[in-house]
């Protein structure tokens, strides 16, 4: 039942691939429209956690790349930073995120089509989106989890917020699998817009509690907008945004409505004489429709992905909502 209370770049790969990071550049608060918060203020240590897991994998990420010594680049060029012995950076012809190699991300776990439906390593689903394609991706990334996350697990606990961010990421990798080939994906962006849809959907579910309604749900709206359309430029994967996004949307509805306050005041009274139902009957619909969905969509999507199917050859114009070409580029290759 309802719970309690309460990218970037992509680099040169050799052979003609390439990494798409996942860029989400969203360093939005949640707006302060409750009414009154009756509830527990949480300790946020999971989200500081998770920034500190994502810096330690970079970090050991650019150790193992060793520029200097193994050096992976198909340009002539340097690398970069090379006071930094064995962490410096590739060159930014490869990579102009400053970070590792394309050939160490794809070593470490990056999401690839192949490896995970030929080779049977289903577990690159997840440790992809603790790899960041390099130090710029990984900054914007863990400041949208600073300002987006702390403040919803101060609300809602690190149970619920860290199993929405970590499903989440997973749903954004299955359906970047699906779509996109030939390429790597890496980075938290999946799991970010899963927070993202989580806040969208708390507070549809949460409406009769809120003040200044219309003004949050515009500010939520644009700001998802807004990092949903940069999903369409070349380098950025768009189907981990869009699968994070409805995964943290629907997860939203199943984990963080809140009770009435009516129920709350009630339940104190002797006998708990007319205490009304826990949640109202609008919760209970979408929570019931959101498991549903939930899990239709991750079983479907996930015998798709490991029968080998192509999302694209069900879905013609389902491209377009990863990159739409221009003059300036082309989707196929994704070179400016």
């Amino acid at each position: 039942m309802p719970g309690e209370d309460t990218e970037g770049g992509r680099v040169g790969r050799g052979g003609g691939g390439g990494v798409k990071s996942r860029a989400n550049n969203s360093y939005i608060t949640s707006p302060s429209y409750l009414i009154e918060d009756t509830e527990t203020q949480w300790t946020s240590w999971l989200v500081p956690m998770f920034v500190v897991a994502n810096v330690a994998v970079f970090i050991v990420a650019m150790y193992i790349n060793n520029c200097p010594k193994h050096f992976h680049s198909q340009f002539e060029g340097k690398c970069v930073a090379r006071f930094l012995g064995r962490f410096s950076f590739e060159p930014l012809r490869d990579n102009p995120l400053f970070g590792p190699s394309s050939a160490t991300l794809e070593k470490l776990g990056g999401l690839e089509w192949t490896k995970i439906v030929s080779k049977h390593q289903g577990w690159r689903l997840v440790a992809c989106i603790w790899l960041h394609a390099g130090i710029i991706h990984l900054l914007a990334n863990m400041l949208s989890l600073v300002f987006i996350g702390i403040r919803l697990e101060q609300q809602f606990g690190f149970a619920r917020i860290g199993f929405i961010y970590l499903l989440s990421g997973f749903g954004g990798s299955v359906l970047s699998s699906l779509f996109i080939r030939g390429n790597i994906s890496v980075g938290a962006s999946g799991a970010l817009f899963g927070l993202l849809g989580a806040m969208l959907s708390e507070l549809i579910t949460n409406w009769t509690i809120y003040t200044n309604k219309a003004a949050a749900l515009f500010t939520l709206l644009f700001f998802i907008t807004i990092n949903l359309v940069i999903g369409i430029l070349p380098y950025v994967d768009n189907f981990a945004h869009i699968g994070g996004f409805l995964s943290g949307l629907l997860l939203g509805f199943i984990l963080l409505p809140r009770p009435q306050y009516a129920w709350l005041e009630r339940r104190n009274l002797p006998g708990r004489v007319g205490v009304e139902s826990k949640y109202k009957a609008y919760q209970y619909a979408l929570w019931l429709i959101s498991v549903v969905l939930l899990i239709v969509g991750f079983v479907v999507a996930l015998v798709m992905l490991f029968r080998g199917k192509n999302g694209n050859d069900h879905c013609s114009w389902c491209h377009y909502l990863s990159c739409v070409p221009t003059s300036r580029w082309k989707c196929n290759d994704n070179q400016l």
